[in-house]
């Protein structure tokens, strides 16, 4: 699912533009005799400073937290702003030649009634000997499903709204076992609820509130040199989760999974980074846990959720490029496939993008992101960090 789905974020464009025309106005000159006029420049030089800054919080000791945000329009959930901040921090003030704590939080309104807010990080402890990752999240989503497996989503027909409601989270505790290798148990919870569903094959006729508790294993490699915006290194993620019926949830199931990213600097400026994600549900998932294709991290140009089934296989290539002091750009082709059994293995759906990037804090990019899909299929996005 998109964090946000964005057609203009004004901080963003405004920021640049609003660094010129104070530099303009320096070189005019101002009168003094107008204290009103003064006042307004001192508080436009503010923001404008807040945004230039050239500050490398990544090195600094203490808690570091930036914020940035704006209004936009998407024709689901109509006029909205959204704030999203990024904050490095370390645990041990003495250890300065590991890379830092990161948290992110993000928050979203509009007047469709959507609501979204959540906070996800990863915590390293001293000299990187242990890590803590979660993802806390909430959302309130009037939006559309087109049911379970590729014929029923392809199907432009089956298109029918929904509210859904949600609460998750996920939580890792990592030991390192040796240089770049982790691993460690994990647990997850999720509710959720869908309301306003008429047919009810579309969500494979389960019930329609879920919840699901899990308990598994995390084994992580990771080579990155700084998780949210690596320009190099190797990253393999590996988990199972177990959610029994004894556990309390409505459905068993258990769910094996697999990232594997690698990032390289081609030449200068440039950085090419590669990812292939796998997910597969064995047993019966709810409809909340299908696999899902689509967001604002991967096959982006997808509405997030139309593409729902068991399982799912998706890869995706960036090229990431410096342009001009803070902008640079980014390009992506990539393709998936969500799939009941190997039977329905069939249907590969393609998918490529543009981006635009600009160097928000030193190694922290938001990015703007317009991705394709098939058959028309397109999406906007407005987000803070890479998306792999």
């Amino acid at each position: 699912m998109h964090i946000f789905r964005v057609v203009a974020c004004l901080l963003i464009i405004a920021a640049p533009l609003a660094s010129h025309a104070s530099e303009a106005a320096d070189t005019a000159g101002t009168d003094t005799t107008d204290t009103t006029a003064s006042r307004k420049t001192g508080f436009i030089k503010k923001v404008v400073n807040y945004f230039t800054k050239d500050d490398d919080n990544l090195t600094k000791k203490g808690f570091h937290v930036s914020f940035i945000g704006g209004p936009h329009y998407n024709s689901d959930t109509k006029l909205g702003i959204g704030l999203v901040g990024s904050g490095f921090y370390r645990v041990s003030g003495s250890d300065t030649l590991s890379q830092p704590s990161n948290v992110t939080i993000y928050t979203d309104v509009a007047t469709s009634k959507f609501a979204l807010i959540g906070i996800r990080g990863n915590t390293l402890m001293a000299n990187d000997a242990h890590r803590l990752n979660y993802n806390l999240s909430f959302y309130y989503l009037p939006t559309y499903i087109w049911g379970i497996g590729y014929d029923y989503c392809d199907n432009d027909d089956n298109e029918e709204k929904m509210t859904y409601r949600h609460v998750g989270f996920k939580l890792d505790y990592l030991w390192r076992l040796a240089k770049g290798l982790y691993a460690g148990p994990s647990a997850s919870w999720q509710w959720a609820k869908a309301d306003s569903i008429e047919r009810m094959e579309l969500m494979g006729n389960q019930r329609l509130t879920v919840r699901n508790y899990g308990i598994g294993l995390t084994l992580d490699y990771d080579t990155r040199d700084l998780i949210t915006n690596a320009y190099r290194g190797t990253y393999v993620h590996v988990g199972i989760m177990f959610q029994p019926k004894f556990m309390g949830n409505h459905y068993a199931f258990t769910t094996a999974e697999l990232r594997a990213c690698h990032y390289r600097q081609v030449w200068k400026g440039g950085v090419l980074a590669g990812e292939l994600y796998t997910k597969f549900n064995f047993g019966n998932p709810s409809w909340a846990t299908m696999s899902e294709l689509g967001g604002s991290n991967s096959m982006r140009g997808y509405y997030g959720g139309r593409y729902r089934d068991k399982h799912i296989i998706t890869a995706q290539v960036e090229l990431r490029q410096h342009v001009w002091h803070r902008n640079g750009i980014a390009l992506w082709v990539g393709g998936g496939n969500v799939f009941h059994n190997s039977q329905s293995f069939k249907h590969w759906l393609p998918n490529y993008g543009i981006g635009y990037r600009w160097e928000f804090r030193k190694r922290v990019n938001v990015r703007l992101d317009y991705g394709f899909g098939k058959s028309g299929q397109h999406e906007f996005i407005f987000n803070i960090n890479e998306a792999f």
